[in-house]
């Protein structure tokens, strides 16, 4: 059985026999090994779990080793997954086109096994001390400029007490982002948002977001527009016509803070629903949102809600970081147990500093994703 930090290669190889073999050798190493006959199931595969490396024959049916390796070029998720040709064919032609298409290496099948194993831990090896590295420079630089997306403290907010909890995922700047925008006596606006993508790649986005955001709230106030759900399809809007982030898509939960009224108003673009707790009934709400991510359609159709919130009511806004878990080496989400956590633990009589202790005691080290969570709640 292999350990819970072993390291994952997935092998692709139509001949049973030679899968069978090499896959033996890399689960005697140390290895936590998978096998697929064909580049199909491999895909299927990808579609669930993320390995370290992928060893793949050239020879195959239905879809041989470079159109694989074509395939997952175009995928998101799998193109920067180290993958290395295995193959009788020794044709240089051949060879040289499988490294054309960013593979790391090309082996020979006639290659001793052992040999074959060490090359692949070495290479798991290297690339990830290039990626410590190259995390530790992003995370020197974002200290060294002094730039952040989620503020040290949330404001004081008249009627209101507004606090919040960010975690990033291995300390890694991520996609997740939060500001608090007071524009007069009367309005102040809090903004919650996860752009999608991987680690400091989405962080590095998320400051046009942020960007557009502001401006859009500020354009706003100057026409005396305060709508929500306009504000996000003015962002909207810009970016889909952003040739630097028409591909990029983002969640975003805005809410509108009236302290003149003492009420919120709410509007969502492809987030989690937001919860309401009622302290007089004890119910747990959720507050759906009709909005599309930000960046996937020109007309996002977003709606608002207008709640108010009674004393000792409160207002939860997340990113999926919160509802995610890992089982057995698979990412679950689960929203409906993270609500009913939550329940339980306001229902107990916890204030939101003791809810943020029990979420970091209960999530490290299991944390999947950058975790953000805002609690509103009325004094």
């Amino acid at each position: 059985m292999s350990s819970p930090n072993a390291k994952r290669v997935l092998l692709v190889d139509d001949n049973p026999l030679f899968l069978k073999i090499i896959s033996h050798a890399f689960t005697k190493s140390g290895f936590d090994c998978a096998s697929c006959a064909s580049a199909s199931e491999a895909i299927d595969y990808l579609n669930l779990n993320i390995p370290d490396a992928i060893l793949s024959d050239y020879e195959m049916p239905e879809m041989n080793g470079i159109e694989f390796r074509k395939v997952l070029l175009n995928h998101a998720d799998f193109k920067d997954i180290p993958f290395v040709f295995l193959s009788y064919i020794t044709d240089k032609d051949l060879i040289a086109e499988g490294l054309d298409l960013a593979a790391v290496d090309y082996v020979v099948k006639e290659t001793p096994v052992n040999v074959i194993v060490s090359k692949i831990s070495n290479l798991i090896d290297t690339v990830q001390k290039q990626r410590e590295l190259s995390v530790l420079e992003i995370k020197k630089a974002a200290l060294a400029l002094n730039i952040r997306t989620v503020p040290k403290v949330a404001p004081a907010v008249e009627g209101f007490d507004i606090d919040f909890w960010h975690q990033a995922y291995q300390d890694v700047p991520g996609g997740d982002f939060i500001d608090f925008i007071e524009v007069d006596e009367r309005y102040s606006y809090i903004v919650l948002g996860d752009v999608m993508g991987k680690k400091w790649v989405a962080w590095f986005f998320t400051f046009s977001f942020l960007s557009y955001i502001r401006a859009a709230i500020r354009f706003g106030i100057m026409n005396r527009d305060f709508s929500t759900a306009d504000i996000l399809q003015k962002v909207n809007s810009v970016i889909c016509y952003d040739d630097a982030l028409k591909d990029i898509l983002s969640t975003m939960s805005l809410i509108m803070v009236d302290k003149q009224e003492q009420v919120v108003t709410y509007s969502g673009a492809g987030d989690l629903p937001a919860l309401h707790y009622k302290a007089e009934s004890g119910e747990m709400a959720q507050i759906d949102s009709s909005g599309l991510l930000l960046g996937l359609f020109p007309d996002g159709g977003y709606t608002e809600e207008r709640i108010k919130l009674m004393p000792g009511d409160q207002l939860y806004i997340f990113t999926d970081g919160l509802i995610d878990y890992e089982d057995n080496g698979e990412k679950k989400s689960d929203y409906n147990l993270f609500k009913n956590k939550l329940s339980n633990m306001i229902s107990e009589g916890l204030n939101f500093k003791q809810i943020r202790q029990n979420l970091m005691q209960n999530l490290s080290p299991a944390l999947v994703d950058d975790c953000s969570i805002i609690n509103i709640s009325k004094l």
